[in-house]
């Protein structure tokens, strides 16, 4: 019986080349390739329709429980599992607390235009220099939770494909229309040529929130963490909304507030016989 071969090292080539892909994003954008870090949303990416290259374990790791699932659901598509030398897969995620699995998979955002191309009215949430993958991340696991049509992340936006954005999505960047646009401007002139209304969201906003008769189909701008959405974005806006808030607080995080506006969105849709057969549930990957 042949033995078991054995784990890779950190000099590995397979090894060094999963290390780029985790770091650098214009190795992702060269090779169409990202990572997927924890045994969780390696397991959520082979249930979904993205392409699973391939997965690697640490070899150090306890066998058995959630890592014995990764394996099997591996070799049920076919998927082949590679194991690493004990500490190595901690070294390329340089995390307190590495993970014992990762995955790399195939894809690549859309573009505006495919996006748009394919997205059948409803909501359109464009992030317009949202940098934090915390946030990010956040913000398409609530436009999956709204039944959004795509995220556009544009200008200076976090890279949609990082393995903290993933991380924060919860798996929702596998299910969920993503594109990139180098400008703003160009994403909300496409989408509002589209048939879209244009609303911005700042604190001082042209009326609360909770008054504007939201349509059904919206493309909802964010601003980045620091600056909020940027002057050039609040003239070609229908409208700006805002959310009345009580005390001393000036602002919310970003995901808070685009959240509590995606859900009111989809609290008037609903509340007007909103058609769910319009916005089926999504099987295949958005990356391509």
């Amino acid at each position: 019986m042949p033995s078991a071969p054995s784990p890779l090292s950190a000099r590995n080539p397979a090894v060094q080349h999963l290390r780029r892909l985790f770091g650098r994003r214009r190795s992702r954008s060269e090779h169409g390739q990202y990572v997927v870090e924890g045994p969780t949303l390696v397991l959520e990416a082979l249930a979904s329709g993205v392409e699973v290259v391939e997965v690697y374990l640490d070899a150090g790791a306890p066998g058995g429980g959630v890592l014995a699932e990764v394996v099997m659901r591996a070799e049920e598509r076919g998927v082949p599992v590679r194991h690493l030398a004990p500490g190595v897969l901690g070294r390329i995620a340089d995390a307190v607390t590495p993970q014992p699995a990762m995955a790399v998979v195939a894809g690549r955002p859309m573009s505006l235009d495919e996006l748009v191309g394919q997205a059948r009215g409803g909501m359109v949430l464009v992030l317009a220099g949202v940098a934090d993958p915390g946030n990010a991340g956040t913000l398409v696991r609530t436009a999956e939770a709204v039944g959004a049509s795509g995220v556009v992340f544009g200008g200076a936006s976090v890279d949609p494909l990082s393995p903290k954005t993933i991380r924060s999505s919860a798996g929702s960047l596998f299910r969920v229309p993503v594109a990139t646009s180098p400008d703003p401007a160009t994403a909300v002139a496409v989408l509002r040529d589209a048939g879209l209304t244009i609303v911005g969201a700042t604190q001082s906003g042209d009326r609360p929130f909770d008054r504007y008769p939201w349509p059904d189909d919206v493309a909802l701008v964010l601003g980045g963490e620091a600056q909020g959405l940027p002057p050039g974005l609040l003239g070609p806006a229908d409208v700006v909304v805002s959310i009345p808030m009580a005390g001393q607080v000036e602002s919310l995080n970003v995901a808070v507030a685009g959240s509590l506006l995606c859900f009111e969105w989809a609290r008037r849709r609903s509340a007007w016989g909103y058609d769910s057969a319009r916005f089926p549930a999504r099987t295949s990957t958005p990356l391509t």
